[in-house]
């Protein structure tokens, strides 16, 4: 084992000959060797890593998973898997996120950097018990310490590089579905937007745009004129966003599968020929992305869209999901042969099915395919969890390499960390169940602390049909995440918001007015904590010190003043919430009408039509409301209002910047800080301070007091 030291907080442990994933971008001092803090090692067979919780400790982290944000009680299986139906019993998703802080008298984060599969088992075997398992002996291990799990979060972040930006457009509402086949479909839909007078920033292109499901490719007789189409659709308000999956069909003439196959691209089979695997074309090969060259031959294909004036990308199917190998399917084709005249009884019947059902994502299909990692042959399994971090390294770096300057829209299915550096994430293929809102609303901390902050789930579900009372109640919760799509699979209701009836079309059209509203302190809310290393999303305990909030997993702090209580339960005409401390209510329902009640810190039920968006703005604090428009670009954020609850004092920082470049690297930025001060019962000193030459001119605040009253000032801005 060698020892390193990142910092004073961060120790690296590296065991055996660990794989460099490049997941963390800081480098440590090798120093004297001591033993793995806190854990006990037992490396009979693999490595196993053990450590003894007291009843009291929280378990936070793992990023995209299930159950709850505490993870206690579970167990889980890090292993970027293609499963749509996220049962509770499940062990594992798309992404792979193998930090988790535990949280307690005793408090530190621990980072497995491994890139096969691990199994997290947190209080399942034995209560008190946290056990982290590999098949291997070469793995790197990382503790934090710190006094708090915001502290070491900040810390963890710090050594993992700054994340991903898109533009600001992108924080937009984006409208998909599986499938609008052609031209004409995409026309209908943003016809349908304009008409009904709901915002919209993207329409996404499923796999029905490619020619016969080919990556780069165009579907001449869907779309016989992309590129004037691509702008036609512009100039009405939406981008386009096409899908690039992993697999690459196998096809004479088709230059990727040509190039590839001549420059040895693809991952390759025992016996050294392009691995196959059949996805959405049939037979496919899938390439090498752990090679650079792979990588930069790849990410350069997408300059045949961004010719075309394509400025965002969802890449899927990256797991890489599996549909069928050879083997498999000669496997179940000859077990069906063999049953066709058997009596089946219960075993042999759910063996033939099974044989079918497990064609799909075959961990003996995983194992059968090797990368080439610097000259040495790899085999798949060992590397799992990083094909679809490097699928979308590959786009981010093509993409910087085809326009440096530029801020792209690009989201992946699976990820490791380390790819929140390229790109956001969607949750993956969910269902239109409640409970996969609760999911949702669960998943978005445990996110932030890997890294991942341009983060959303296909709101209204993907599978399944979703109802008018289920799309309200997830789109009230989706504006408030950064990526906001509503996303249905083919063959299901279809769920834009101008689906409905009209009482529905009406509380959407206002839900979504509110999202465009917020934007400018969205937007200032995800780039500070982009540029400090810091969570968007945070539980209450990462900011309250009380024993409760350390229990509530239904409530979101967002950003630096806002507190956020969904509602997740069908039939629900309101909830429960807790107050760690005194808070305002605003009950949205239009947010040009604003209402506001004090409630006092502890235990409510608050009423919650199915028309109303609740919003907390907590103590001295203050947060941005700008005026909706039909897409970002056309925000006019010249007046903002500043909505401040003031006992005593409160600064707020508003950050924006250009929103298309990278120059917000370089620290060129707008921020305009206001200071509020209580000096008596009906008496506040303002400070306004303009850096960056802002767009801001005026600002309109209501001042809310302890006492519930409201104190309106208007003030300019000085340039």
């Amino acid at each position: 084992m060698n020892f390193y030291e990142l910092s004073d907080k961060v120790f690296k442990y590296s065991f055996g000959n660990p794989i460099n994933t490049e997941a963390v971008v800081t480098k440590g001092e090798k120093v004297k060797n001591e033993a793995l803090r806190y854990f006990n090692i037992d490396d009979t067979e693999g490595m196993r890593f053990t450590y003894k919780m007291t009843k009291e400790q929280v378990v936070w982290g793992l990023g995209e998973n299930l159950k709850g944000m505490n993870k206690r009680g579970g167990i889980y299986d890090s292993f970027c898997s293609d499963d749509p139906r996220h049962t509770p019993d499940k062990k594992s998703l798309y992404g792979a996120h193998n930090f988790l802080v535990v949280d307690g008298k005793e408090t530190f984060g621990v980072f497995i950097d491994y890139p096969g599969k691990v199994i997290f088992d947190i209080g399942f075997s034995e209560e008190s018990s946290l056990i982290i398992a590999i098949e291997e002996k070469d793995v790197e291990v990382y503790i934090i310490t710190g006094e708090k799990p915001l502290e070491i979060v900040r810390e963890f972040l710090s050594i993992i590089g700054e994340g991903y930006a898109p533009p600001k457009w992108a924080f937009g509402y984006q409208q998909s579905r599986w499938s609008y086949p052609n031209e004409e479909s995409v026309r209908e839909v943003a016809k349908k937007f304009i008409e009904n007078n709901i915002p919209c920033d993207a329409i996404y292109l499923d796999i029905d745009y490619m020619e016969r499901f080919k990556d780069f490719t165009i579907d001449q007789k869907a779309f016989p004129e992309f590129k004037t189409f691509a702008k036609e659709m512009k100039d009405k308000g939406f981008r386009l966003i096409p899908i690039i999956d992993a697999g690459v069909k196998i096809e004479k003439d088709y230059d990727i599968y040509e190039e590839g196959l001549e420059n040895n691209y693809f991952c390759q089979d025992e016996e050294g020929k392009a691995f196959m695997a059949a996805v959405w074309p049939g037979r496919c090969h899938f390439p090498d992305f752990l090679n650079p060259q792979v990588r930069t031959w790849f990410g350069l294909k997408y300059k045949v869209l961004t010719d075309l004036g394509i400025e965002g990308f969802w890449n899927d199917m990256n797991e890489p999901a599996l549909f069928y190998t050879e083997r498999g399917l000669k496997e179940a084709v000859s077990l069906a042969k063999v049953s066709e005249n058997e009596n089946l009884d219960i075993y042999s019947f759910f063996k033939l099915k099974d044989s079918f059902n497990n064609m799909s994502n075959s961990l003996e299909d995983y194992k059968s395919f090797y990368h080439n990692i610097n000259g040495d042959k790899i085999n798949h399994y060992k590397v799992h969890n990083l094909y679809g971090y490097n699928m979308t390294r590959a786009a981010g770096e093509g993409l910087n390499l085809i326009d440096s300057s530029k801020r792209f829209l690009l989201l992946s299915r699976a990820s490791y960390i380390g790819m929140h550096r390229y790109g956001g994430i969607w949750t993956g293929d969910n269902h239109s169940w409640w409970e996969h809102l609760l999911l949702n609303i669960k998943m978005m901390p445990s996110l932030n602390m890997c890294g991942f902050l341009y983060i959303g789930a296909d709101t209204g579900g993907f599978g399944g049909d979703t109802n008018h009372e289920l799309i309200t109640r997830w789109t009230q919760f989706s504006i408030f995440t950064p990526l906001f799509r509503n996303h249905a699979a083919m063959g299901t209701r279809k769920q834009e918001p101008f689906s409905f009836e009209e009482e529905t079309i009406k509380n959407l059209r206002n839900t979504l007015e509110l999202r465009y509203a917020l934007i400018p302190y969205i937007y200032s809310e995800y780039m500070k904590s982009l540029k400090n290393k810091d969570m968007y999303f945070k539980p209450l305990s990462f900011e309250y010190t009380d024993d409760f909030s350390k229990r509530v997993e239904n409530q979101l702090l967002l950003g630096a003043s806002l507190m956020i209580t969904p509602i997740y339960e069908e039939n629900s005409l309101g909830r429960y919430v807790y107050l760690p401390e005194d808070m305002v209510l605003w009950k949205v329902k239009n947010y040009q009408e604003r209402i506001y009640e004090i409630l006092k810190g502890g235990h409510h039920y608050i009423d919650v039509g199915l028309n109303e968006v609740p919003i907390f703005l907590r103590k001295d604090k203050a947060f941005i409301l700008g005026k909706h428009s039909k897409n970002v670009d056309s925000l006019n954020n010249e007046e903002l209002k500043v909505i401040a609850f003031v006992e005593n004092e409160t600064t707020y920082v508003y950050y924006d910047d250009d929103g298309t470049t990278k120059d917000y690297k370089t620290g060129t930025h707008e921020e305009v800080i206001i200071n509020i001060k209580k000096c008596g019962e009906d008496d506040f000193a303002i400070e306004i301070k303009n850096k960056g030459n802002t767009k801001v001119r005026v600002l309109n605040l209501e001042i809310i007091d302890t006492n519930g009253r409201v104190h309106k000032k208007i003030l300019s801005v000085e340039t």
